[in-house]
């Protein structure tokens, strides 16, 4: 016991001084520092040189969850009352086309090319989810605070909400075709999702708002906000929610109604990073390279057509809300990332589909290698044009 937990130390607090590392050959590379430690994550990880204590991987879920929920509590503060009269268009245009766009495109140009009917179905429900964590730490890594990047992160905060009741409505088609009992429980399961996990951001969101100002600043508010956070991931962990959007909707309620709403968001933002680069590595670990060379062609034009559909949907969702041509041109390309939510959808098809699913779900971990590796550098490469990198950085 003892020596499995010198073994743990020792490997976590090595990959912190790897995520120092990282940010140098990030200024010199120009790379992001996300897709510099998934890189870092697959070379010593089982793939590659398996030099990574297996105990990495068995913490890896906790890891994830702490990450993510850390997530949707910051993306929460980004949805105040004022910048959502000023972004909220753009916001709720541009995350509905993105969705109905890729879910559309992936679908006819699966067929298209002979590519089963509840394989396509399936794919293009799957197809909209994102990759919030790395979308956030891009825009955080190179210092982007205006318009554009307020945009982004509000799209990204509620497109993988309009996802699952895509991916939901599409998985009760299959199932129905498939004779397997699609029923309105099924279409509900989105529904249901969506709002409970709303219910549960509110109902602690409120009491943290009432808490946040009247407790001293510095270590009390860190633990005031640190126990909400958790408090809130593990709820929605047992009620089978999504605790990504239970702890985002927190984050609104606490920026909407605190008296000093930003104590609670400065003391995750202070610690989160330690995390982040926990997370990331790890999740670096757990690609293999076999997945992505067993990709296929069904796998190759999932992701050519999700690509393409991001670009289409961000440039309509852009012309639809009246944003400026030069940031509706690189919206979707920003949109890029996807990771674990989409291998979460595609362990739900192969547990609801265990014939097709399974299909379905080798397709998305192999695509999922390519996006999580790729996507953070078109999201720094869409930032970067539009004029909200910070050169510095």
């Amino acid at each position: 016991m003892e020596h499995n937990i010198a073994i743990t130390l020792i490997t976590f607090g090595g990959l912190l001084f790897l995520g120092l590392l990282t940010d140098v050959l990030g200024r010199r590379t120009k790379l992001p520092r996300v897709t510099l430690l998934l890189i870092f994550g697959f070379l010593i990880g089982p793939s590659c040189l398996d030099i990574l204590p297996a105990l990495g991987e068995k913490r890896f879920p906790a890891i994830a969850d702490i990450a993510l929920v850390m997530v949707g509590f910051l993306l929460g503060e980004k949805f105040t009352l004022s910048s959502l009269r000023e972004y909220g268009r753009y916001v709720l245009w541009i995350s509905v086309s993105v969705v109905i766009a890729t879910s559309i495109i992936v679908f006819f140009g699966l067929i298209l090319f002979g590519v089963r009917t509840d394989i396509a179905l399936l794919l293009a429900g799957i197809a909209c989810a994102t990759a919030p964590a790395a979308t956030v730490d891009v825009v955080r890594e190179v210092g982007a605070n205006g318009p554009f990047s307020k945009m982004l992160l509000g799209v990204v905060a509620v497109d993988d909400a309009w996802g699952m009741i895509v991916f939901s409505f599409l998985l009760a088609i299959v199932q129905t075709l498939n004779g397997n009992g699609g029923n309105m429980a099924t279409l509900l399961f989105g529904v249901w999702e969506i709002g409970m996990s709303i219910l549960v951001g509110i109902a602690l969101g409120i009491p943290l708002a009432y808490l946040t100002g009247r407790i001293k600043d510095g270590e009390p508010t860190l633990v005031e906000a640190l126990g909400a956070v958790f408090l809130c991931g593990g709820i929605a962990i047992w009620l089978e929610v999504s605790f990504i959007l239970a702890a985002m909707v927190m984050g609104i309620v606490v920026a909407n109604l605190a008296r000093h709403h930003k104590r609670p968001f400065h003391a995750i933002e202070g610690i989160e990073w330690p995390v982040m680069i926990l997370f990331f590595v790890l999740a670096g670990a757990m690609l293999h390279a076999k997945s992505l060379l067993q990709v296929g062609v069904i796998g190759t034009l999932y992701i050519i057509f999700r690509t393409g559909g991001r670009l289409i949907g961000g440039w309509i969702g852009g012309k639809i809300s009246h944003t400026v041509p030069l940031y509706r041109k690189w919206i979707g390309t920003a949109l890029m990332p996807q990771a674990g939510i989409a291998l979460g959808l595609g362990l739900v098809a192969e547990q609801k589909l265990p014939g097709v699913g399974k299909t379905v779900l080798h397709i998305v971990i192999g695509a999922t290698v390519w996006f999580e590796i790729t996507g953070p550098i078109m999201t720094k490469i869409a930032l970067n044009r539009v004029g909200e990198t910070d050169t510095s950085k």
